[in-house]
């Protein structure tokens, strides 16, 4: 399995630094999810281990090979990464969606092949669009329309997926729709996923190694259940919590103090 690690990495846009000399790395078939509070860097780390950020100073590294050292096709065959709200072009549907993964395994020589169509339909029907394939994408649903990207990264067929925030703008039932869906991935093709989730509660349910992004870098990291505490939600996200246990899984469950209506 392909490794993803940074090694004394730093960025930042203009003249403001967002991570400092961050040295760390991803399990290797694992599903990892970074936390933090807005504005922590989590995205802008997720867009540098992709290579649409040029660190300040440091490296980002896959199985010990320079980032910057490879073409973009060759990263493109290596990792896949689905940015927060993309934008399908207007009228294109599932199937040209989806198709657009295969790109980067063409050459001049051989352009569409029979795995290439195979990779796309097996794509489709992975994430459950079969009768949708013909569909515009901005006809679906939120969870269909975020398992057409999905689709097409698998499409990509790379051992390593970049998601952030798959589950922006989703409502409850689409949020956990497509969080099975990564997980059931994972768990059968033994995927590399990293994702940037809001929701600690969803994140803790889902990773299987946690990290936690505070003052510009990484405040705490591991599973979990060995890790969120009331201290360490005090810490990155400031606020105060009760830390119990999810009644279904057995995972770390944040409970806020705020305001609310009082039942006796």
């Amino acid at each position: 399995m392909l490794g993803l690690q940074t090694k004394n990495l730093s960025l930042q846009y203009g003249d403001y630094p967002v991570i400092q000399d961050l040295s760390f790395q991803i399990p290797a078939g694992k599903i990892t999810v970074l936390v933090g509070a807005n504005g922590s860097g989590k995205s802008t780390l997720l867009r540098s281990l992709a290579r649409l950020l040029k660190p300040q100073t440091g490296d980002v590294l896959i199985d010990e090979q320079k980032l910057q050292s490879l073409s973009s096709k060759e990263i493109a065959q290596q990792l896949a990464i689905l940015p927060q709200g993309p934008l399908a072009p207007e009228g294109i549907t599932v199937q040209q969606l989806v198709k657009q993964g295969r790109y980067p395994h063409q050459r001049w020589f051989q352009q569409w092949s029979e795995k290439d169509e195979d990779l796309v339909e097996r794509a489709i029907a992975a994430t459950q669009l079969q009768l949708h394939k013909d569909r515009a994408v901005d006809s679906l649903s939120g969870g269909q329309r975020q398992r057409a990207w999905i689709a097409m990264t698998l499409a990509q067929e790379t051992p390593i997926l970049l998601l952030d925030e798959p589950t922006t703008y989703l409502d409850m039932t689409h949020q956990i729709e497509v969080l099975d869906f990564l997980f059931e991935l994972n768990r059968t093709e033994q995927r590399t996923i990293v994702m940037v989730l809001h929701d600690l509660n969803l994140a803790c349910r889902y990773a299987d190694h946690l990290v936690a992004i505070h003052h510009q870098t990484v405040a705490v990291q591991g599973p979990p259940e060995n890790i969120v505490t009331v201290e360490m939600v005090q810490e990155v996200f400031g606020m105060e919590v009760a830390v119990s246990e999810d009644p279904f899984f057995g995972t770390p469950l944040c409970i806020p103090k705020g305001k609310g209506r009082y039942i006796k």
